[in-house]
């Protein structure tokens, strides 16, 4: 059998048994076992062997719990709620002033948690009501907390760029500043697109009325402050010891897992079942990462072994377009792939694939790594797996539609295909913090 055609069928029967609701790490280590045997004989074993071990000791990776507990800690600290309130009085009095305020605290929020689930729900059964209550257009108030929650797979520290370094051989410190400037220019391009909409259809986002924002001023900065500072301390606890290169990946993610029970219990929300929720729930998410982690790098031997890597650079390669057209041709695939796959299942089956083909043509690995990134959270507002979507549909009131969140998110997906141009023509928007960190 040709080598081709192995690849052609390894790569259909991974998607077939995705598409079909298997779980992915089944589906990739199955497979991986089956083609594994019956091309190379029973020394791939041998191979998932050193693959979980060389995942079990990756040293990186350990950040990945300390990062999703961090973020427990942070959703359940009150934070959310006193930032929320702080800027509901502050920007409510403008028109789409409730959803400037969901796009900026998700922002905060991304930055202090760094996934997106927690994000998106926290967020939005606090600020989705508000809206609705006010007359906002429906599909604008659940478009502005799908974008927002988005947000936070990408602005670090992000579990997707802990998970995305070792697979790519990347430092995720760096990886961490690259993804800063784009973040926060989508956070500012979700905000100017709500606040231009607004101004122009002033019934889609009312302001509030001025007896709800009757405060006094100082009462609002000190609410403003308060509620900012916490979460200000902890992202500079993380992301400025890896910048001045004081610490490392993982010694900052153990800094912000212990700085978010510090906040936790200044909130006096520290309680024995909060610290157990949190275990929990940081063990569920942690050990998915891993099995999937495991069973994609035991896939990626077997792929590798059988010619597998080269049949598909030399695919995207001799494409007809140069660099650029196949870098778009990625770009456009990986739009494709999210409509189906999460990203986690992306990074850990696509990524490998696509980094040796933009190293091959001269790509910055930093800049390539982070454009991927950002395309990737196009596939949490694209139909039909549209994650950020089933996120808010779990907390919608009655009266929202379905039809009203996939309406709203769609401008948002159209600022996100902007977002990605603006990285390509503009690489400095991803290489400029990196380029300073001190080693």
């Amino acid at each position: 059998m040709s080598i081709e055609l192995i690849v052609l069928l390894m790569l259909v029967g991974l998607f077939v048994g995705v598409f079909l609701g298997f779980p992915t790490a089944f589906v990739l280590g199955g497979l991986a076992m089956i083609f594994g045997v019956i091309f190379s004989g029973f020394e791939v074993f041998g191979f998932f062997v050193v693959r979980l071990e060389g995942v079990m000791k990756n040293y990186t990776l350990l950040a990945v719990p300390l990062f999703l507990f961090m973020g427990v800690f942070i959703e359940k600290s009150g934070v959310a709620e006193r930032l929320f309130s702080s800027l509901y009085l502050l920007l409510g009095g403008l028109r789409g002033g409730l959803g400037i305020s969901t796009i900026a605290i998700s922002a905060l929020f991304a930055a202090a948690t760094g996934v997106v689930g927690a994000s998106e729900v926290t967020i939005g059964l606090m600020a989705l009501p508000a809206m609705l209550s006010r007359n906002y257009n429906k599909s604008m108030a659940c478009g502005s907390v799908c974008a927002g929650g988005t947000l936070g797979i990408l602005i670090p520290p992000s579990v997707m760029i802990v998970v995305y370094g070792p697979i790519a051989n990347l430092s995720v410190g760096k990886l961490f500043l690259g993804a800063v400037v784009p973040g926060v220019m989508l956070a500012l391009m979700y905000i100017l697109y709500i606040g231009i909409r607004c101004y122009f259809r002033p019934e889609d986002g009312p302001p509030m009325s001025r007896e709800e924002r009757d405060v006094p001023v100082g009462r609002k900065i000190f609410l403003l402050l308060t509620s900012i500072a916490p979460p200000a301390v902890l992202i500079f606890a993380v992301l400025g010891s890896i910048f001045f290169g004081i610490a490392a990946v993982t010694e900052a993610a153990a800094v912000g897992a212990l700085a978010s029970i510090l906040l936790a219990a200044a909130y006096g929300r520290l309680t024995l079942g909060v610290l157990k929720e949190a275990c929990l729930q940081t063990l569920q998410i942690t050990s998915m990462i891993l099995m999937i982690a495991v069973a994609a790098s035991f896939f990626a031997t077997v792929f590798v072994s059988l010619g597998g890597d080269e049949v598909i650079s030399n695919l995207f390669l001799n494409l007809p377009f140069g660099k650029w057209g196949v870098l778009a041709t990625i770009m456009v695939l990986l739009i494709v792939v999210g409509m189906f796959i999460d990203w986690i299942g992306i990074v850990f089956i696509v990524v490998p694939l696509i980094t040796p083909i933009a190293e091959a043509l001269g790509f910055d690995p930093i800049w390539f790594a982070v454009l991927v990134m950002v395309n990737l959270q196009i596939s949490f507002l694209t139909p039909p797996f549209a994650y950020s979507i089933f996120y808010l549909k779990g907390i919608t009131p009655p009266e929202v539609q379905t039809t009203d969140i996939y309406k709203g998110v769609v401008p948002f997906v159209g600022l996100q295909v902007v977002g990605v141009v603006l990285c390509v023509l503009f690489p400095q928007i991803i290489t400029c913090l990196p380029g300073l960190m001190i080693k």
